[in-house]
């Protein structure tokens, strides 16, 4: 059989009658219309830089198909999709429109700026219509937490995640939490978001129900917040208050971690409230007995306590017998010494030392005490009219200088008085000072004792002789010695003299043989017009005078009769030669005659 194929014949097309009408004619109206509106139904409006929903038409190991209704499908990563490991085809999600058709003629389309876009749009719908928002904390970071919201990483401060200062943040991470936007800062893509603000509303309601019922002496319930130098915030439930440190202990505290910590519960007691200032002042030892009342009655003025320092100040130490009983011991009790010195050199904070109560007030609850009431006073001691007796020689330190002289204490508790009039023999010291310096050692003689009114005065210069018995006939009326002018006033000057001593010249006896008056640093002769060994004075003049005797027979003379005239003027004639001689104490008349002119000369002055 031979092989012979079979061909169909075909019925003849009419070309002619296709090339007149045309490709795509002969449709209807109708028929027009239906075409397009299917068309309509099929191919979506897209735009390009817009989300839109998409459906999945095809999975592989690389990519996702997606048909978002264009003329083409659409392409993405597998790896867009990670966080939907169910994805299966027929789910619909949102992506975002890259190109419409890139070189090849391909849909580009991306989930994940999808996912960006759809997330801000959700932040910012969350922040205009104060919406919460669940978040998942991812971890911590200086200062707070980030949580993710919407897929953005959102920063929650450390303040704003309780109403209560948070100090680990660490027990938050992995963890879901509720929270508000709070700022959006889309120059830096960042977001602000608070729990914080969630709980303040929930416990508003709450504080205020607390305020409303507030009441002095209410005791309440509740939980140490924060801790300071001054004290604690208690968290009453929705609204704080201050527990004082003083209004902790009924003893001294140096701060509120001695007794308390933080989130530590207890029960306080309604000390005050303001209610247009919302605070409320709290106390703990008010819910005890005052310890004052539980004070023994053993305990009275006389009494020897023993306690522990727990402060001491600048006029004493206070001595805590027990928690929250105290007596002051001022420092005027700390030692029989008359001499106040700081309390710190006696004893320090911690110490634990004895005393005596010297005064003792339960209602007030005051109470004073001493400690050098332990200890003999010295004023009353046996020995003391023997040991001080007068002359009796004693070393001592310098502990205070006034302007009438200085404070020696000679043992602890004994002190004495050294009159300014009583440093030195021959120097004329104004001040202490001058003298001698506040700690110096100085020794000197009991002058006087009188043990009933503790009464001691001392001398410094009665440890040698009264230089003033020699000075008598060293510096006799009429004698003459080389002095320098020291010091200068308005009527008289100041002469150092010989051996140290002082003495004065009137200005006016100042004048020299030339007419000219003597200055401050010359050195000249002057003599002796009169010597106050009682006042330690001497009186001197440089200007010429007539001699001692030749005053004294001038003297006679006038009183003598006119028969006998020529005998006092030999004498005094005689006298004359022994000019610049020495006069000596045996002429009392010619002493009675330097007496009257110096009188004279002071009358005529003060005219």
């Amino acid at each position: 059989m031979s092989n012979v194929k079979q061909i169909q014949e075909l019925p003849e097309f009419d070309w002619d009658k296709a090339a007149d009408k045309g490709f795509g004619t002969g449709y209807s109206a109708a028929d027009r219309n239906r075409f397009e509106q299917m068309y309509d139904t099929t191919v979506s409006p897209v735009q390009e830089k817009e989300v839109v929903k998409g459906v999945v038409v095809g999975i592989t190991d690389r990519e996702v198909i997606l048909n978002i209704g264009f003329k083409s499908d659409g392409i993405v990563s597998s790896n867009e999709f990670r966080d939907l490991p169910g994805l299966k085809i027929g789910d619909e999600v949102e992506v975002y429109v890259e190109n419409q058709e890139d070189q090849h003629g391909q849909l580009v389309l991306s989930r994940k700026k999808a996912k960006v876009i759809t997330a801000w749009d959700n932040i910012q719908k969350s922040f205009d219509e104060d919406v919460v928002i669940d978040a998942n904390v991812k971890r911590r970071t200086k200062g707070g937490l980030i949580v993710d919201i919407f897929g953005i990483e959102a920063f929650l401060p450390g303040s704003q995640i309780d109403v209560k200062p948070i100090r680990d943040f660490d027990i938050f991470v992995g963890k879901r939490m509720e929270v508000k936007v709070v700022k959006i800062n889309y120059a830096n893509d960042n977001v602000v978001v608070s729990h914080k603000i969630l709980i303040e509303k929930d416990l508003e309601a709450q504080r205020q129900q607390i305020l409303n019922n507030l009441e002095k002496g209410q005791v309440l319930e509740g939980v140490i917040k924060n801790m300071t130098n001054f004290g604690v915030f208690i968290d009453l439930g929705g609204v704080d208050g201050l527990l004082h440190i003083t209004d902790i202990s009924w003893g001294r505290i140096n701060h509120p971690s001695d007794l308390l910590a933080l989130d530590q519960k207890l029960n306080v007691v309604v000390l005050d409230f303001d209610e247009e200032k919302k605070r409320i002042s709290l106390g703990l030892k008010q819910l005890q007995s005052h310890p004052w009342d539980s004070l023994a009655e053993e305990i009275q003025v006389g009494s020897k306590v023993t306690g522990r320092i727990v402060n001491v100040a600048d006029y004493g130490a206070f001595l805590e017998i027990k928690p929250g009983v105290e007596g002051l011991i001022h420092v005027s009790e700390m030692s029989w010494s008359q001499h106040l010195r700081n309390p710190q050199e006696f004893m320090n904070v911690n110490d634990e030392i004895s005393a005596v109560v010297l005064t003792l007030d339960r209602q007030e609850r005051k109470m004073s005490l001493g400690i050098k009431q332990l200890t003999e006073d010295p004023w009353t001691q046996t020995i003391l009219k023997d040991k001080y007796a007068i002359g009796t020689r004693h070393k001592g330190v310098v502990r205070n200088l006034t302007n009438f002289g200085l404070f020696i204490e000679l043992e602890e508790g004994i002190d004495g008085l050294v009159h300014v009039s009583d440093l030195s023999w021959t120097k004329k010291i104004k001040h202490p000072s001058d003298f001698v310096k506040v700690n110096d050692e100085l020794e000197v003689v009991v002058l006087e004792l009188d043990a009933e009114n503790r009464r001691l005065a001392l001398g410094h210069k009665q440890l040698e002789e009264n230089p003033w018995d020699t000075f008598e006939t060293i510096f006799a009326v009429g004698s003459v010695h080389r002095s320098t002018i020291v010091g200068k006033g308005d009527k008289f000057a100041t002469l150092e003299l010989p051996y140290g001593i002082e003495g004065i010249a009137a200005v006016k006896n100042l004048a020299k043989e030339d007419a000219t008056f003597a200055e401050v640093g010359e050195s000249l002769d002057f003599t002796v017009l009169e010597f106050l060994k009682d006042e330690k004075k001497i009186v001197l003049t440089h200007s010429k005078v007539k001699p001692a005797a030749q005053v004294a027979d001038e003297k006679k003379e006038e009183r003598a009769p006119k028969a006998s005239a020529s005998k006092p003027a030999a004498s005094a004639n005689e006298n004359s030669t022994k000019e610049g001689e020495k006069s000596t104490f045996g002429d009392l008349s010619v002493l009675s005659a330097l007496k009257e002119q110096f009188e004279e000369s002071e009358k005529k002055e003060k005219k």
